[in-house]
Protein backbone atom coordinates (compact mmCIF):
# COMPACT_ATOMS: atom_id res chain seq x y z
CA UNK A 1 0.00 0.00 0.00
CA UNK A 2 1.52 3.28 -1.11
CA UNK A 3 0.64 6.83 -0.16
CA UNK A 4 -2.21 8.25 -2.23
CA UNK A 5 -3.03 11.92 -2.48
CA UNK A 6 -1.80 14.71 -0.26
CA UNK A 7 -2.51 12.82 2.96
CA UNK A 8 0.58 13.94 4.86
CA UNK A 9 -0.15 17.65 4.45
CA UNK A 10 -3.93 17.55 4.69
CA UNK A 11 -6.23 19.14 7.27
CA UNK A 12 -8.39 16.60 9.14
CA UNK A 13 -11.35 19.01 9.11
CA UNK A 14 -11.50 19.01 5.31
CA UNK A 15 -9.99 15.60 4.51
CA UNK A 16 -12.34 13.29 2.62
CA UNK A 17 -14.29 10.60 4.45
CA UNK A 18 -16.22 9.63 1.33
CA UNK A 19 -16.82 5.91 0.68
CA UNK A 20 -14.51 4.21 -1.82
CA UNK A 21 -17.26 1.86 -3.08
CA UNK A 22 -15.46 -1.31 -1.96
CA UNK A 23 -18.27 -2.63 0.24
CA UNK A 24 -21.31 -4.43 -1.20
CA UNK A 25 -24.55 -2.50 -0.77
CA UNK A 26 -26.24 -4.01 2.32
CA UNK A 27 -29.69 -3.32 0.93
CA UNK A 28 -29.02 -5.27 -2.27
CA UNK A 29 -26.68 -7.91 -0.83
CA UNK A 30 -28.41 -9.86 1.94
CA UNK A 31 -25.65 -12.37 2.69
CA UNK A 32 -23.39 -12.13 5.73
CA UNK A 33 -20.13 -10.25 5.10
CA UNK A 34 -16.93 -9.57 7.05
CA UNK A 35 -14.35 -7.09 5.77
CA UNK A 36 -11.00 -5.88 7.09
CA UNK A 37 -9.50 -2.62 5.80
CA UNK A 38 -6.26 -0.67 6.04
CA UNK A 39 -5.57 2.92 5.05
CA UNK A 40 -2.61 5.20 5.53
CA UNK A 41 -2.70 6.91 8.91
CA UNK A 42 -3.45 10.62 9.02
CA UNK A 43 -0.79 13.32 8.68
CA UNK A 44 2.94 12.50 8.99
CA UNK A 45 2.12 9.08 10.46
CA UNK A 46 0.89 7.99 7.05
CA UNK A 47 4.43 8.02 5.71
CA UNK A 48 5.20 5.07 7.97
CA UNK A 49 2.03 3.23 8.88
CA UNK A 50 -1.63 2.42 8.40
CA UNK A 51 -4.82 2.41 10.45
CA UNK A 52 -6.86 -0.81 10.29
CA UNK A 53 -10.47 -1.66 11.10
CA UNK A 54 -13.00 -4.50 10.90
CA UNK A 55 -16.54 -4.32 9.48
CA UNK A 56 -19.33 -6.89 9.65
CA UNK A 57 -22.83 -7.29 8.24
CA UNK A 58 -24.95 -10.24 9.40
CA UNK A 59 -27.38 -11.96 7.06
CA UNK A 60 -30.31 -9.67 6.14
CA UNK A 61 -28.79 -6.72 8.05
CA UNK A 62 -29.36 -3.33 6.40
CA UNK A 63 -26.13 -1.74 7.64
CA UNK A 64 -22.55 -2.55 8.59
CA UNK A 65 -21.01 -2.43 12.05
CA UNK A 66 -17.45 -1.10 12.21
CA UNK A 67 -14.93 -1.94 14.96
CA UNK A 68 -11.68 -0.08 15.58
CA UNK A 69 -9.55 1.78 18.12
CA UNK A 70 -9.14 5.56 18.13
CA UNK A 71 -6.18 6.97 20.03
CA UNK A 72 -7.80 10.32 20.80
CA UNK A 73 -10.76 8.59 22.43
CA UNK A 74 -8.41 6.63 24.65
CA UNK A 75 -6.79 9.85 25.80
CA UNK A 76 -10.02 11.78 26.44
CA UNK A 77 -12.48 9.11 27.59
CA UNK A 78 -10.24 6.27 28.78
CA UNK A 79 -11.68 3.82 26.26
CA UNK A 80 -10.61 3.87 22.60
CA UNK A 81 -12.88 1.06 21.36
CA UNK A 82 -15.41 2.28 18.79
CA UNK A 83 -18.30 0.06 17.69
CA UNK A 84 -20.63 1.92 15.38
CA UNK A 85 -22.91 1.56 12.37
CA UNK A 86 -21.15 3.15 9.41
CA UNK A 87 -20.04 2.75 5.83
CA UNK A 88 -17.05 0.41 6.18
CA UNK A 89 -15.12 1.65 3.14
CA UNK A 90 -14.80 5.32 4.02
CA UNK A 91 -11.52 7.03 3.19
CA UNK A 92 -9.43 7.50 6.31
CA UNK A 93 -9.15 11.30 6.31
CA UNK A 94 -8.18 11.41 2.67
CA UNK A 95 -6.37 8.07 2.45
CA UNK A 96 -7.80 5.43 0.12
CA UNK A 97 -8.72 2.22 1.99
CA UNK A 98 -7.40 -1.17 0.92
CA UNK A 99 -9.58 -4.26 1.35
CA UNK A 100 -7.43 -6.90 3.05
CA UNK A 101 -10.02 -9.65 3.63
CA UNK A 102 -13.65 -10.23 2.70
CA UNK A 103 -15.53 -13.27 3.97
CA UNK A 104 -18.99 -13.98 2.63
CA UNK A 105 -21.45 -16.86 2.67
CA UNK A 106 -23.73 -18.88 4.91
CA UNK A 107 -20.99 -19.70 7.42
CA UNK A 108 -20.08 -16.09 8.19
CA UNK A 109 -22.77 -15.25 10.76
CA UNK A 110 -21.09 -17.44 13.39
CA UNK A 111 -17.76 -15.75 12.65
CA UNK A 112 -19.39 -12.33 13.07
CA UNK A 113 -20.58 -13.31 16.55
CA UNK A 114 -17.07 -14.33 17.55
CA UNK A 115 -15.60 -11.09 16.15
CA UNK A 116 -18.03 -9.09 18.28
CA UNK A 117 -17.17 -11.11 21.40
CA UNK A 118 -13.41 -10.79 20.81
CA UNK A 119 -13.62 -7.04 20.11
CA UNK A 120 -15.51 -6.38 23.33
CA UNK A 121 -12.93 -8.39 25.30
CA UNK A 122 -9.93 -6.52 23.88
CA UNK A 123 -7.76 -5.95 26.97
CA UNK A 124 -6.01 -2.71 25.94
CA UNK A 125 -8.97 -0.48 25.11
CA UNK A 126 -7.86 1.89 27.86
CA UNK A 127 -4.27 2.13 26.60
CA UNK A 128 -2.77 3.61 23.45
CA UNK A 129 0.79 3.78 22.21
CA UNK A 130 1.52 5.06 18.73
CA UNK A 131 4.69 2.96 18.76
CA UNK A 132 5.20 0.05 19.34
CA UNK A 133 1.63 -0.38 20.64
CA UNK A 134 -0.97 -1.14 21.76
CA UNK A 135 -2.83 0.80 19.06
CA UNK A 136 -5.45 0.32 16.34
CA UNK A 137 -3.39 -2.37 14.63
CA UNK A 138 -2.84 -4.20 17.92
CA UNK A 139 -6.63 -4.35 18.23
CA UNK A 140 -7.14 -5.75 14.73
CA UNK A 141 -4.42 -8.35 15.19
CA UNK A 142 -5.77 -9.34 18.63
CA UNK A 143 -9.25 -9.95 17.21
CA UNK A 144 -7.82 -11.86 14.24
CA UNK A 145 -5.85 -14.19 16.53
CA UNK A 146 -9.13 -15.10 18.22
CA UNK A 147 -10.91 -15.58 14.89
CA UNK A 148 -8.40 -17.54 12.78
CA UNK A 149 -10.93 -18.05 9.97
CA UNK A 150 -10.01 -14.54 8.86
CA UNK A 151 -6.52 -15.79 7.90
CA UNK A 152 -5.54 -12.13 8.10
CA UNK A 153 -2.14 -11.12 6.76
CA UNK A 154 -1.74 -7.55 7.95
CA UNK A 155 0.62 -5.36 5.89
CA UNK A 156 4.09 -4.61 7.25
CA UNK A 157 2.99 -0.98 7.63
CA UNK A 158 0.49 -2.02 10.34
CA UNK A 159 2.82 -0.89 13.13
CA UNK A 160 1.56 -2.32 16.42
CA UNK A 161 0.37 -5.64 14.98
CA UNK A 162 3.33 -7.41 16.61
CA UNK A 163 2.62 -6.08 20.11
CA UNK A 164 1.60 -9.19 22.07
CA UNK A 165 0.97 -7.56 25.42
CA UNK A 166 2.71 -6.87 28.68
CA UNK A 167 3.48 -10.47 29.62
CA UNK A 168 3.13 -12.51 26.43
CA UNK A 169 6.09 -13.25 24.20
CA UNK A 170 4.88 -16.19 22.06
CA UNK A 171 1.50 -16.42 20.33
CA UNK A 172 -0.15 -17.77 17.17
CA UNK A 173 0.52 -15.56 14.16
CA UNK A 174 -2.16 -13.01 13.31
CA UNK A 175 -3.38 -15.27 10.48
CA UNK A 176 -3.56 -18.33 12.72
CA UNK A 177 -1.40 -20.27 10.25
CA UNK A 178 1.88 -20.19 12.20
CA UNK A 179 3.54 -18.64 15.22
CA UNK A 180 5.10 -15.40 16.37
CA UNK A 181 7.63 -14.46 19.03
CA UNK A 182 7.91 -10.80 20.02
CA UNK A 183 9.43 -8.73 22.81
CA UNK A 184 6.93 -5.92 23.47
CA UNK A 185 6.53 -5.38 19.71
CA UNK A 186 10.14 -4.18 19.42
CA UNK A 187 11.98 -7.30 18.29
CA UNK A 188 10.34 -10.40 16.93
CA UNK A 189 9.94 -13.14 14.34
CA UNK A 190 6.85 -14.52 12.59
CA UNK A 191 6.80 -17.74 10.58
CA UNK A 192 3.43 -18.71 9.08
CA UNK A 193 1.86 -20.07 5.92
CA UNK A 194 -0.11 -16.87 5.32
CA UNK A 195 2.45 -14.24 6.36
CA UNK A 196 5.56 -16.10 5.21
CA UNK A 197 8.54 -14.99 7.29
CA UNK A 198 8.66 -11.57 8.94
CA UNK A 199 11.35 -9.99 11.08
CA UNK A 200 10.34 -7.13 13.34
CA UNK A 201 13.06 -4.68 14.37
CA UNK A 202 12.15 -1.64 16.46
CA UNK A 203 8.54 -1.98 15.32
CA UNK A 204 9.47 -2.09 11.62
CA UNK A 205 8.67 -5.21 9.59
CA UNK A 206 10.84 -6.81 6.93
CA UNK A 207 9.69 -10.04 5.31
CA UNK A 208 9.06 -12.31 2.38
CA UNK A 209 5.85 -14.12 1.49
CA UNK A 210 6.57 -17.00 -0.94
CA UNK A 211 2.88 -17.83 -1.42
CA UNK A 212 1.98 -14.38 -2.78
CA UNK A 213 5.44 -13.61 -4.20
CA UNK A 214 5.66 -10.50 -2.01
CA UNK A 215 8.44 -8.62 -0.31
CA UNK A 216 7.41 -6.76 2.83
CA UNK A 217 9.17 -3.50 3.55
CA UNK A 218 8.75 -0.85 6.26
CA UNK A 219 7.00 2.32 5.11
CA UNK A 220 6.43 0.89 1.62
CA UNK A 221 4.30 -2.14 2.40
CA UNK A 222 3.96 -5.15 0.14
CA UNK A 223 5.89 -5.28 -3.12
CA UNK A 224 4.42 -7.81 -5.53
CA UNK A 225 1.06 -9.14 -6.72
CA UNK A 226 -2.02 -8.37 -4.61
CA UNK A 227 -3.82 -11.53 -3.45
CA UNK A 228 -7.57 -11.86 -3.93
CA UNK A 229 -9.10 -10.72 -0.62
CA UNK A 230 -12.50 -12.39 -1.15
CA UNK A 231 -13.19 -15.85 0.33
CA UNK A 232 -16.46 -17.74 0.64
CA UNK A 233 -17.21 -19.55 3.90
CA UNK A 234 -19.82 -22.31 3.84
CA UNK A 235 -21.85 -23.37 6.87
CA UNK A 236 -21.11 -26.79 8.34
CA UNK A 237 -24.33 -26.95 10.29
CA UNK A 238 -25.81 -30.41 10.19
CA UNK A 239 -22.73 -32.01 8.67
Amino acid sequence: MFLTGDVVGSDWRTASRAPANLAPDPIENKQAIVQVYAARAFSWRGAFGVHTWIAVKPTEASQYTVYHILGWRTRYSGNGLVITHDRPDRRWFGAEPELLVQLEGDGVDEIIGRIDTAARRYPYAGEYGLWPGPNSNTFTSWVARHVPELRLDLPPTAIGKDYLGHDSFFEPAVSGTGYQASLFGLVGLTVALEEGMEINLAGLTFGVDPNDLNLKLPGIGRVGPSPDPIRRIESHAGS
